[in-house]
Formats: structure tokens, sequence, C-alpha cells
């Protein structure tokens, strides 16, 4: 029972982590915030379950980080192909699309994903996880079962709240498009403003009280913080970069100064024997 508990805390904290990696990554590339994933919480179960599928093929790996990484890639390329296609069939609806991308199997992988994704089990397995799987057995073993307990029951409504609203509208879905997450998504939310009792009673009760419009203000925010955040690295590598340039010019003339050194003692040495 305790390692029940464990997976599936990790399996949450995983599914964050790869939820803030998939925002981000959409907030430097379109400027703008997109609420990755298929549920409507903070989660994408896909990161989840590659962790523990990661964790699962790499027991007793020991050093071979090779091995870690062909077989995380293995793993994540056939979770990342299959759900892809399982989600197209049932929901007529594509959560991404690589068909621009070279190296690709039907849009649903590609090598640009691949790569990262060993790189990334290496990392999940010699350094993340240790440090992770430390806190979490640091956490008395109540305590773990009650947010076990607690998240388990969000994401069970969760599930049930997006799969019921996206079967409702997957006739709305254009199912020509490439990636529908940001239609999906909107579609969702407006099904539940529509049709949520409580949501409407609140509404009611107090109209000024506007959910999406508060969360508006906080992913603006935080879109905000994100860009300067990456503006700021970008600065950092240029000026880096310009040092590395400095650096290799520098070595370039220290090497031109000693080899002109070299043939200037070799011609005085030449000279000294030719006078013997």
């Amino acid at each position: 029972m305790e390692n029940i508990v464990f997976y599936v805390l990790l399996f949450f904290i995983y599914g964050f982590i790869g939820w803030c990696l998939e925002v981000v990554c959409k907030i430097v590339e379109l400027k703008r915030f997109v609420n990755r994933g298929f549920l409507l919480g903070p989660i994408c179960p896909i990161y989840g379950w590659g962790v523990l599928g990661i964790l699962f093929i790499n027991r007793g790996i020991g050093n071979d980080v090779l091995g870690c990484f062909l077989k995380s890639m293995l793993v994540c390329s056939i979770l990342e192909y299959f759900t892809s296609w399982f989600m197209e069939v049932f929901f007529h609806a594509r959560w991404w699309d690589y068909s621009r991308r070279k190296f690709n199997i039907n849009g649903r992988i590609c090598l640009d994903t691949m790569i990262p994704f060993g790189l990334l089990g290496v990392a999940v397995i010699y350094v993340i996880n240790p440090f992770i799987s430390t806190i979490v057995k640091s956490l008395p073993y109540i305590i773990r079962i009650i947010i076990c307990i607690i998240l388990v029951i969000i994401y069970f409504v969760d599930n049930l709240i997006s799969n019921f609203v996206v079967v409702k509208i997957k006739n709305q879905i254009d199912d020509k498009a490439k990636d529908n997450t940001e239609y999906v998504r909107e579609k969702v939310f407006d099904w539940i403003d529509d049709n949520s009792y409580i949501y409407r009673r609140i509404k009611q009760s107090y109209p000024e009280f506007d959910i999406r419009g508060r969360v508006k203000i906080v992913q603006d925010q935080f879109v905000k913080t994100v860009l300067i955040t990456s503006d700021k690295v970008t600065v950092y590598k240029k000026m880096f970069d310009k040092n590395v340039e400095k650096i290799k010019e520098y070595n370039v003339k220290t090497r031109e100064m000693i080899n002109e050194s070299k043939n200037k003692k070799g011609k005085k040495w030449f000279l000294f024997f030719k006078k013997k």
C-alpha cells in the first residue's frame, strides 16, 4: 500500500511539472498563455505516466546512461504516439501535431521530441527522481495518504467533467485542424459556464464574480514574468557567447605568439649551429 501511495504521488508531481514545462514553452513560443493538456486542472497526465514508465523500465539499470537514454526515449515515444492516436479517434481532436517537423511519424511523434525525452529520462533517473523521492518519503505516511486521496478525487472528477464535455462537443471540433488544444479548452469552459448549476447560482448571487476573469489576470501576470525571465536569459546567453568568442580569439592569438616564438628560437639555433 505504501508503494502505491508513493507512486501515485509521483504521478501527480511529474504530471504537474510536465504541465508547467508545456505552458512555459508555449509562452516563450507564442508570447501568451496556453493552458496545455486535456484536463481542466494544471496537470498533463502523459508526463506522469511517462515518468512512471521510465522508472519501471530502468529499474536496476545502474550506471548505464546510454541504455537509460534509449529505453526512456522508446517508452515516451510509444506513449506519446498511442495517446495521440487514442484521443484523435475517440474525441476527433489533436492536442499536439508534429507534421511540419522533420522525421515525424503521422505527426504524432518526431525526432525533435524523442531525443529530449531520452535526455529527460536520464535526468529523472540520476538527478530529479532521487531528490523528489527523498522529499516525498520524508513526509509522514498519514499525510501522504491524505494528499493522495484528495488528489485522486480531484483527478477523477476532472476526468469525468472533461471527458463528458469533450464527448458532448466533439461534433463541433474541426478534425482537420492540426492542434485543437485551445479551441477544445475554450469550448469546455463555455459549456461549464452555460450548464453548471453551481456556477450559475454563484453568478446570480454575486454578479461581479468572474472566475475566468480573475484567472486571466493571474495568467497575464505569469506570462509577463516568464517573458521577462526569458529575455534576461537571452541577454545573459549573448553575453556568455561574446565572452566565449573573446576567449577563443585570445587562445588563437596566444597559440600564434607561441608558434612565432618557437620559430624564432628555432632560427637562432639553426644560425648558431651553422656558424659552428
